[in-house]
């Protein structure tokens, strides 16, 4: 396997990485909010704003990984 194409592997496995593990993740968490919501309706403002700083740092990571997938690419 070429230089290149050991560029390209590592840039698509940075991109599946990066993508799947934020998004089960995402969910777990949604989940877990849900649940905690419904058993105390009157945090649901604390947990509904921690919930959102929680998801924007992990839809950080996801694109931290598009970033060094881009990087990668731009090698091939």
């Amino acid at each position: 396997m070429t230089s290149s194409g050991l560029i390209a592997l590592a840039a698509a496995l940075c991109i599946s990485i990066s993508t799947i593990a934020p998004a089960i993740g995402q969910g777990r968490t949604a989940s877990k909010a849900m649940e905690a919501i419904a058993r105390q309706p009157e945090a649901a403002g604390e947990i509904r704003s921690t919930l959102i700083l929680s998801l924007g740092l992990m839809e950080a990571l996801t694109i931290y990984g598009l970033l060094i997938a881009f990087m990668l690419v731009a090698k091939v």
